[in-house]
């Protein structure tokens, strides 16, 4: 890739860690150095992959094995995550000798800051906090020595974030799974935020595949940040009911909504719905979720219903990727794919 090494990520190669020894025994050193990115080189990345922080889904040993595969495993700590959940996660990898990275709310650090403190304290080499217009959390967490990212939805919130001090950021297009500001598109916000920094940029957003993958890459992106390609992987904490709804899944059965945060009282800012696979309770109350809030009876059947788990009601999270899942497959398998074919997709294009 034809990009500036970054800066800011010199602590991020401190442990003795060789992240990329697994990816070395399947695909040859020519795949590895057309995928390679000066960011990536600089983690010592096999693959310049991360899964996204997906909150209930992204746990410790998810992480692991992206992380074990060559990618860089990452622990979320979703809308009913706690401290005591984010210590048991983030000890997985951190026991393992692993490097890994945690995503927090901005929302849930203003709530309750210790969220913050504990991250730091588990000694991760990045932190990303998203979904909030500002970051004063940045100069604490690059003075503990770890990485600052964020996930950023338009030009002009990545030109703010790039001055506020962020090293890394997350270009989160309207395609991705989950929460986000659905504003614009992957690739033109891709395109557009590498045209105004100068930090390494992340793609996000409907990546499931080699080509998205090849794409991305091409473009200019330091690496890619995949939810909805992990999602559906047997170390992630999502149900095999779940997995298998992915895997069934094509991409026109994504919608973007707010009704379950509002069954679930979760207080997510309106302006970032969440992007599931549509079901039952969505087609009951999309557009009506004032009457919805208003509903005991609804909520309580609501809530009945996910304990039950009964997938009428329960959301899953999905980006337009998700047509992409075939099968489960261990996260090893899915970066391993993903890597062989955008290597020889890029190795076409270039030759």
């Amino acid at each position: 890739m034809s990009q500036a090494e970054p800066t800011g990520t010199n602590h991020l190669v401190g442990r003795d860690v060789d992240t990329g020894a697994a990816m070395r025994t399947t695909w040859s050193q020519r795949q590895m150095a057309e995928l390679s990115t000066p960011w990536s080189r600089a983690l010592r990345l096999g693959a310049p992959i991360l899964n996204a922080p997906m909150g209930g889904v992204a746990g410790g040993e998810l992480a692991s094995a992206v992380s074990r595969a060559g990618g860089l495993g990452m622990v979320g700590i979703g809308s009913a995550g706690s401290m005591a959940l984010l210590e048991r996660e983030a000890a997985r990898p951190r026991d393992a000798g692993l490097p890994f990275g945690i995503g927090l709310l901005d929302w849930a650090v203003a709530g309750e800051p210790r969220l913050l403190d504990v991250a730091i304290g588990t000694s991760p080499v990045l932190i990303s906090v998203s979904f909030g217009d500002a970051w004063p959390w940045v100069e604490r967490v690059r003075d503990a020595g770890i990485t600052t990212a964020a996930q950023i939805a338009d030009v002009e919130s990545a030109r703010r974030a790039a001055d506020a001090g962020l090293e890394v950021l997350v270009a989160r297009g309207a395609e991705g799974g989950g929460h986000g500001e659905p504003l614009v598109g992957t690739l033109p916000l891709l395109e557009g935020v590498l045209n105004v920094v100068s930090v390494p940029v992340l793609a996000a957003g409907g990546i499931s595949s080699p080509r998205g993958l090849a794409a991305v890459l091409a473009a200019g992106a330091s690496g890619a940040w995949l939810g909805t390609a992990f999602a559906a992987c047997p170390e992630s904490l999502a149900s095999d009911a779940a997995r298998s709804a992915l895997v069934a899944a094509s991409g026109t059965d994504t919608v973007t909504t707010r009704v379950f945060d509002v069954a679930l009282g979760y207080p997510w800012p309106a302006r970032y719905p969440e992007r599931v696979l549509r079901n039952g309770f969505w087609e009951r109350w999309e557009g009506h979720e004032d009457q919805l809030s208003a509903d005991s009876d609804a909520l309580s059947e609501f809530i009945a219903a996910r304990e039950r788990g009964d997938f009428g009601y329960i959301h899953i999270d999905a980006g337009e990727g998700v047509g992409d899942l075939t099968a489960v497959r261990a996260a090893s398998e899915v970066i391993e794919q993903l890597c062989t074919g955008a290597a020889d997709l890029l190795g076409r294009w270039t030759s």
